[in-house]
């Protein structure tokens, strides 16, 4: 029997080298991605391959006995995560396997009013942003072991990634990982034993087999090349001619039968807010009267496939292998995917046919995320007498019905199609967006009013209201090493502490002036050509709300541009929000019974690598109405749409802490000082008014409003016109720096003029790489750099002016030339 993989192998050289019976897992196929040419295709997962559900779910139950029999008696503290898309159904087969333990998986759909335990970014894949959703907010929180699943373990990034973020949140002693398949290179071995070192917890790795896939040179242009070649021949196999798969006449679908599942009520379709041993037990009690209904349908078809539907995998993968236990057809399974495919009708290559849908789930999106084409393989052409298509009822749309829709596309290639509707489970805490702002209709606000200066903050009143409050009585400074330590081994979050407030000396203070004095004009082109940009597409009337604390500055400056140029008196307030833990929920609250959500404008200072920007999108998922584009001063990451501008340049505004900031410290985020109906706090640093340039940094740069206006208008029309999309180019350069540099953690990655200043003035730096010919907007940098001892490190083709980096393998007894510690390379 050929190999599915011999195809791609023979034409790209990859070799896939392991254990016996790897190749029976696995076959090759080759995908449109940037990122990773090949794919490996499971032949046991059911998502790309219709394989027997007892296969599918067995495999699954298998690896969960082996977790059961790893914990012993920790079991039963045990919580099973697994991985949307493709191993939502795995990840819920293991927990079965384990028995007594909840399950949850990662999501790619938002659902307003469910908060977001958490969120993590899968760097190869071509849909990114994961999710997580709990309906019980303590989920996470037991302390029990934590199993991850994923159908593979190739570099481990994803995972690892995922549980350092979640470790900063939910630290617990013990990981275990569980994969279909190992597949890491040699270089990849030795990093899991790190990891549980620097984590300072036990991470085990359960798999059904290991190898490599060995990748030749160029691979990455060689796949492009022949899925360009390929692409427009893509088969489908021509409609049914009216012969079944065993040769006897067929009819042609003229329709679709509905089957009514009577699926138990209160029992989730998934694990998308989790799915408890209690919710289990109801479903296998369920599930012979679901499965006698949608039998009834299939006449005699001999050949059957269920087909479900994107994270939608268990319910269908249940009810196949209910199905295949109580009638005599043949029973396959598999699901439909996001993921876009080569298709190559060989027997040599793991994906024979495609069939394109558009989504048909577009109601769940409300920002048009869930928009696009839609796949299922390997069902056209099969030989498949009648499928039973599964979906949930937000799914179950018009786009689903229409002509070219799923239902559509089946009916062409299937005699008798099925479509079964599981209920979409809703947690009491979700909610429709917010459709409109009544003013009449708000429900007075308990939350306090904003803190204003003189009294929080050296900005005068109306300049900005700071949604926060006050802990500058509390003792949060600890040393800079200390606290990289504490965060690079899990055991606090930066939000938790501050860093100890830098103190410039006199030489670095003059520098601060000089560049502020230089850079004065260039600024006041950025703020007049991104308030301008607000004011002609966002509002005439925006209520500026800018993440504190780097984007406070931009915010009065902004609010500034438009009082001096149009008269207007903006409202601006300023709002925490936290990496990995999201925006300040109750600040938002008081926003929208305030103003109108559409009208808010949300202002950083710069983008980096973005992370912001994606953290802000992700935490607005929950609160309906507000906008998550996010305007900024200077884009040079190219990660948003609405900025001042995109060249990386010194903004001296990031030269220094709180002494240009107001007086006020980064915002603080600890459960005992931050309870649920608190916002987010803040320190106010009045012993620092001696040394505070807030005021000066403002005046100076607006100043320079009405020598810049014709420039301005001139830009703004010319950006109006343009497409002004977000690139993400700074994301993809910081994922090839962190690999280059063997750092493997994009977040130890701090693009920019504006993130290497904070690097220098707030973390423990390892290096720092500089354009060649940066020129003056790197003197900061050299002179922090230096009096540091952290090296400088000259690169060409670097599409930042400058990056700083923080290695995560920290050792406290390293020093620099000054005696503070820094990282082991």
């Amino acid at each position: 029997m050929v190999w599915s993989g011999t195809w791609v192998a023979e034409r790209l050289g990859v070799e896939l080298a392991g254990g016996a019976g790897l190749r029976d897992l696995l076959g090759l196929a080759l995908r449109r991605n940037p990122k990773r040419a090949h794919l490996l295709v499971s032949n046991v997962l059911g998502k790309h391959i219709p394989q027997h559900p007892r296969v599918v779910y067995g495999t699954g139950v298998e690896l969960g006995e082996r977790v059961r029999e790893l914990l012993g008696a920790d079991v039963d503290r045990a919580v099973v995560l697994g991985y949307a898309e493709t191993a939502t159904g795995l990840g819920h087969s293991v927990a079965d396997g384990v028995r007594h333990a909840p399950y949850l998986h990662s999501t790619r759909r938002p659902v307003p009013g469910v908060a977001r335990a958490g969120g993590f970014e899968e760097s190869h894949s071509h849909a990114t942003s994961h999710l997580l959703l709990p309906e019980d907010p303590e989920l996470l929180s037991s302390g029990g072991p934590l199993v991850l699943v994923d159908d593979e373990f190739s570099t481990g990034n994803t995972i690892l990634n995922t549980i350092r973020s979640l470790h900063e949140r939910y630290p617990r002693a013990w990981y275990v990982i569980v994969a279909l398949v190992d597949m890491r290179s040699a270089a990849d071995q030795g990093r899991l034993a790190e990891f549980a070192q620097e984590i300072g917890a036990r991470v085990d790795l359960v798999t059904l087999a290991s190898g490599t896939v060995r990748l030749p040179d160029g691979v990455l242009e060689k796949g492009r090349a022949l899925v360009a070649e390929h692409e427009t021949e893509a088969p489908v196999p021509p409609p049914m001619d009216g012969t079944s798969a065993t040769g006897a006449p067929a009819a042609r679908a003229t329709g679709v039968a509905r089957v009514a599942l009577e699926w138990p009520a209160g029992i989730p379709d998934g694990g998308r807010h989790g799915f408890t041993p209690a919710h289990r037990a109801a479903l296998e009690a369920a599930l012979p009267a679901m499965v006698a209904g949608a039998a009834a349908q299939l006449g005699d078809a001999r050949r059957v496939l269920v087909l479900g539907f994107e994270e939608l995998m268990y319910a269908p993968l249940r009810l196949a292998e209910a199905l295949e236990r109580s009638c005599d057809a043949e029973v396959r399974y598999s699901t439909t995917t996001r993921s876009p495919v080569l298709a190559v009708n060989d027997p040599g290559y793991a994906i024979r046919s495609r069939l394109v849908f558009p989504a048909h789930d577009t109601a769940a999106f409300p920002e048009g995320d869930g928009t696009g084409d839609r796949y299922a393989y390997n069902v056209a052409g099969a030989g498949f007498d009648a499928v039973v298509a599964v979906v949930d009822s937000i799914a179950d749309s018009s786009e689903l019905h229409a002509p070219g829709g799923l239902l559509a596309q089946l009916a062409a290639h299937i005699p008798r199609v099925v479509l079964a509707v599981v209920p979409s489970y809703l947690p009491s805490s979700a909610r429709l967006p917010h459709a409109s702002h009544d003013p009449e209709r708000q429900e007075p606000s308990m939350l306090p009013e904003p803190l204003r200066g003189p009294a929080f903050s050296s900005y005068a009143p109306d300049e900005v209201g700071w949604l926060l409050q006050d802990l500058s009585e509390v003792e949060l400074e600890a040393p800079t090493e200390e606290r990289e330590e504490a965060i690079q081994s899990g055991g606090a979050h930066y939000a938790e502490s501050l860093p100890v407030e830098y103190q410039p000396s006199a030489q670095y203070q003059e520098l601060f002036k000089a560049a502020l004095e230089t850079s004065a004009a260039r600024i006041a082109r950025a703020v007049g050509t991104v308030t301008e940009t607000v004011l002609a597409e966002r509002s005439p009337r925006p209520v500026l709300v800018s993440l504190a604390r780097a984007g406070t500055p931009v915010g009065v400056l902004m609010r500034r541009w438009a009082q001096h140029r149009h008269g207007l008196d903006l409202p601006h307030y300023a709002v925490s929000i936290v990496r990995g833990r999201g925006i300040d929920a109750n600040a938002l609250r008081w926003l929208a019974a305030h103003h109108d959500p559409a009208d808010v404008v949300f202002v950083d200072g710069w983008t980096g690598k973005g992370a912001i920007t994606r953290e802000l999108a992700q935490a607005l998922d929950a609160f309906g109405g507000f906008n998550p584009e996010i305007a900024v001063l200077a884009d040079p990451g190219g990660c948003v749409r609405t900025y001042g501008t995109r060249e990386d340049f010194l903004i001296p505004s990031a030269c220094l802490n709180s002494t240009v900031s107001g007086l006020i410290s980064r915002t603080v985020l600890r459960s005992d000082l931050v309870g649920p109906n608190d916002f987010h706090g803040a320190k106010h640093y009045r012993e620092l008014a001696g040394a505070d340039v807030s005021g000066h940094f403002l005046d100076t740069v607006a100043a320079r409003f009405d020598e810049v206006t014709h420039a301005v208008d001139a830009e703004v029309k010319e950006l109006l016109a343009a497409d002004r999309a977000p690139t993400w180019e700074g994301w993809a350069a910081v994922e090839r720096i962190s690999e280059e540099y063997g750092i493997h953690d994009v977040n130890l990655v701090k693009p920019g003029v504006g993130e290497t200043t904070r690097v220098l003035l707030r973390r423990v730096p390892w290096k720092i790489l500089a354009q060649r010919d940066a020129g003056a907007d790197l003197d900061h940098v050299r002179l922090l750099a230096e009096q540091r001892g952290v090296p400088v490190e000259e690169v060409d083709d670097l599409p930042y002016t400058c990056v700083g980096l923080i290695h995560p393998r920290y050792t406290r007894g390293a020093t620099g030339a000054d005696g503070k510690a820094v990282v082991a390379p």
